[in-house]
């Protein structure tokens, strides 16, 4: 879905919107299932229609934060099974810093059953290969990172992870859209203009032809934390 002219002008809305939702932490107003997702409700939506369309039988999300993106995914992947998909769907999260507190909340939640967490550097190499063990084997996979946002670091990541995206499935970077704010939005923060999460999908882009943007989710989100982030591997 191509934005037309008629649509340029809200375009321009959408852009102003984000930048000054940025300001006010509206990406923090939001819970599923009753834990904090910090995501945009589009990008929520938007990961819904993949986790259809795709049907994976494992989803794997680097950064986990509160838990709320982990129990989106399993709730998504038991809404898949009840309706004749993959009985033993899951869900695996990596952090650096699982806090006790999110542990706790995330193990008594009943989506807990289809989700297991792994305590590390996403980019350390014995993690990426219990990651790689978690993958052996499964038929469906989808990949999002959403951890460390600088440069390296995510480059890094879609090194290791983004080759166990299934044909057909996505590779999701969040926070491409670092890229294109202002630069003193993120002063206490190690990730700026020139060094985030899209300039390293781009660079990952100019060796992979494997992995194609697909900017029909953008175009038609227009609020997106991920413009440029929505890999699908062909």
């Amino acid at each position: 879905m191509k934005i037309n002219e008629s649509e340029i002008s809200l375009q321009q809305q959408a852009q102003s919107f984000f930048e000054t939702s940025i300001t006010t932490k509206y990406s923090y107003k939001f819970s599923w299932l009753g834990r904090p997702i910090i995501q945009y409700p589009q990008d929520m939506v938007a990961m819904q229609e993949l986790i259809w369309k795709v049907q994976p039988d494992l989803i794997i999300e680097t950064g986990i934060a509160h838990g709320g993106s982990l129990i989106f995914s399993a709730s998504m992947l038991e809404l898949n099974a009840i309706c004749g998909a993959c009985q033993d769907a899951e869900v695996l999260g990596v952090d650096i810093d699982i806090r006790a507190h999110n542990r706790e909340a995330i193990e008594a939640h009943p989506m807990f059953k289809r989700i297991s967490m792994i305590q590390g550097s996403s980019v350390d190499p014995e993690i990426i290969e219990q990651v790689k063990a978690k993958a052996s084997g499964k038929q469906k996979i989808l990949v999002c990172l959403d951890s460390n946002h600088t440069h390296d670091h995510v480059l890094a990541e879609l090194e290791a992870y983004a080759p166990l995206t299934s044909v057909g499935s996505y590779c999701v970077v969040f926070d491409t859209v670092i890229e294109d704010l202002p630069d003193n939005m993120f002063s206490d923060r190690p990730w700026s203009k020139g060094n985030n999460p899209k300039t390293a999908v781009w660079e990952y882009l100019k060796t992979h032809p494997e992995f194609e943007i697909d900017k029909s989710i953008q175009d038609k989100l227009l609020i997106t934390v991920a413009p440029d982030g929505y890999l699908k591997r062909v």
